[in-house]
């Protein structure tokens, strides 16, 4: 288990600390307490389920080229547990995203140009996890943000993958794992360390992120990460995140005319 395994849950602010962004540095990630209200996240909730209510009704398979993914909820009633681009159907989401905390991330990109991907990569994803009979997504295998460059034939840009978390998640109740200070590995480590979504396995050196309901964390996009999946079954195993790309370079917008990303094609094998 990694040395690090009780790390510190900071305070984010309108700037970070040069603690915080020290410990970034060397580690890869960081873990805010509390970032929106319990209250906050109850309007976040309810603002998802209106965004899916949209979705089954139109039977929504792709928003910009990103396709859906939906499954059965522990009554067997259908849901959406994979959104992306969430924030373009919510006057509320969007308005969520123009937080100005999320700015005092920028200086974790070391470069200039930081912003929020609203339009970018897959936008705001809503990510709900449940382990029923009939749910596609319980649990994400080993991978790490940045593949996605690499199958372009792009130079690996900065991004950072941003999640408030809106269930509290104990580590008993799986999760996201991270490898620590993977964010500085070579090409080579970020290619075959892990076969991609395959390995669900556990690792010796993994942390647990602990979350309650209004966390928000941070993770550089080269790092190695996985969600657990929960040993419970039902209402007690609901965890719902949303993930945010914080992102740098040249501005590449996704619309309704945009093509499915490759490595995307293989979302129906991730449950």
């Amino acid at each position: 288990m990694s040395a690090i395994q009780d790390y510190p849950r900071f305070v984010l602010g309108n700037s970070l600390t040069a603690e915080q962004l020290a410990f970034f540095r060397e580690n890869g990630f960081l873990h805010f307490r509390p970032f929106i209200s319990r209250d906050r996240v109850q309007e976040l909730l309810q603002a998802s389920q209106q965004v899916q209510r949209q979705w089954l009704e139109e039977g929504v398979k792709k928003v910009n080229g990103v396709p859906i993914k939906y499954g059965k909820d522990v009554d067997g009633s259908p849901i959406v547990q994979r959104f992306a681009f969430a924030s373009h159907y919510s006057p509320v989401l969007h308005e969520f995203l123009q937080d100005p905390r999320f700015q005092a991330l920028f200086p974790l990109l070391e470069t200039p140009g930081g912003r929020v991907g609203e339009n970018e990569k897959n936008g705001l994803v809503i990510n709900h996890y449940v382990n029923v009979t009939g749910s596609e997504f319980s649990q994400m295998g080993w991978h790490t943000d940045s593949l996605r460059d690499v199958f372009y034939g792009k130079r690996i840009a900065p991004m950072l993958n941003v999640g408030v978390h809106l269930d509290g998640t104990p580590a008993t109740n799986g999760g996201l794992r991270l490898l620590t200070g993977t964010h500085r590995q070579g090409l080579r480590d970020m290619l075959f360390r892990k076969k991609y979504y395959k390995d669900v396995s556990s690792d010796d050196n993994e942390v647990a992120v602990e979350t309650e309901p209004g966390d928000l964390t941070v993770h550089d996009g080269r790092m190695w990460h996985r969600v657990a999946q929960s040993p419970l079954v039902g209402e007690v195993s609901r965890r719902r995140v949303m993930y945010i790309p914080i992102i740098a370079g040249k501005y590449d917008p996704k619309d309704a005319n945009s093509a499915t990303p490759f490595y995307l094609r293989f979302l129906h094998l991730v449950k």
